[in-house]
């Protein structure tokens, strides 16, 4: 086998720096490119072929291996050579390869998966649950925080005590690549951020902590993984069957804010998407009740 150290050193590290100080691409994508990219650079060395001079049709041997060997989906398989076509993309800006060997690959056509969200009746049960300590009032301003700004999981545990604009009814948020943006905060969400702050100055009086809001019972930033496990533990306690997660209750602000009248211009800058077609998936809210509406409103409904 070739020697990693020429794989890894001279190539992966260096597309990490790319991707991390010049696309300025968030910590999670990045690992998520380095992974696809690693998996591919040690089926070369498996193969005894140097990544500098792959050709298509290699690409497309290592296509179906992954294939085969994972039996991955399309959509997943599209991704890992999404990643790889950026790894050659940076190789031909670096000038360490005169002709890029993904320049021809397509993508291939997906039906667009319709997000699922959560209903005002199930929304009202997660909502209601009481909170009396510094655990259930974190999970209750977490879940209240989620629904009433959209944010994304990794938005929500940086955030810091600064990040809340009480007065104007703010909070400052940077989603991807670092972008800054201010989401508007109703009161109801205010207040249980409030309650949260109140519980969890008691329960950490006397000791030093870190500034983020959310902090688990040592003090530091609350990880995700412990966010997931307070949802599913709060979905068992209200009577909700279906597994919570974060982007669950992204997907149901954006869409009951659609529901209400609200525009995809404002909608998209509220969740911070790069392009107006991303926020467009939502718009499946008003095809979905196109048919009550027509009925309600046409003479002859």
């Amino acid at each position: 086998m070739l020697d990693e150290d020429s794989f890894v050193d001279s190539f992966l590290q260096d597309f990490k720096r790319h991707l991390e100080f010049e696309r300025a691409l968030s910590k999670n994508t990045v690992l998520a490119y380095c992974a696809d990219v690693g998996g591919f650079l040690n089926y070369c060395s498996q193969k005894y072929q140097e990544p500098a001079k792959v050709v298509p049709e290699f690409l497309d041997a290592y296509m179906w291996h992954i294939k085969n060997k994972n039996n991955l989906s399309a959509r997943s398989i599209f991704r890992k050579m999404q990643s790889v076509k950026a790894f050659y993309k940076f190789l031909t800006l670096e000038d360490l390869i005169t002709a890029d060997p993904t320049r021809h690959f397509k993508s291939p056509h997906f039906e667009k998966k319709l997000p699922n969200y959560l209903t005002p009746d199930e929304i009202k049960k997660l909502l209601e649950w009481p909170s009396s300590d510094f655990r259930t009032s974190r999970i209750s301003a977490i879940t209240e925080l989620f629904y009433a700004c959209g944010i994304r999981i990794s938005e929500l545990t940086n955030l810091s005590l600064e990040s809340i604009n009480r007065e104007q009814s703010w909070i400052l948020v940077y989603g991807k690549g670092g972008k800054e943006r201010a989401i508007p905060i109703h009161k109801k969400a205010l207040e249980k951020i409030e309650k949260h702050i109140a519980f969890r100055q008691d329960f950490f009086r006397g000791k030093e902590v870190s500034s983020n809001i959310f902090l688990n019972r040592f003090g530091k930033k609350i990880s995700r993984v412990q966010i997931w496990k307070d949802l599913k533990a709060l979905a068992r306690l209200v009577g909700i069957t279906r597994k919570l997660h974060p982007h669950l209750f992204r997907h149901t602000f954006a869409t009951h804010l659609l529901q209400g009248g609200a525009d995809l211009r404002s909608l998209q800058e509220m969740l911070g998407h790069a392009s107006l077609s991303t926020t467009q998936i939502y718009t499946h809210v008003d095809r979905s009740d196109l048919k009550r509406k027509h009925t309600k409103f046409h003479p002859r409904g």
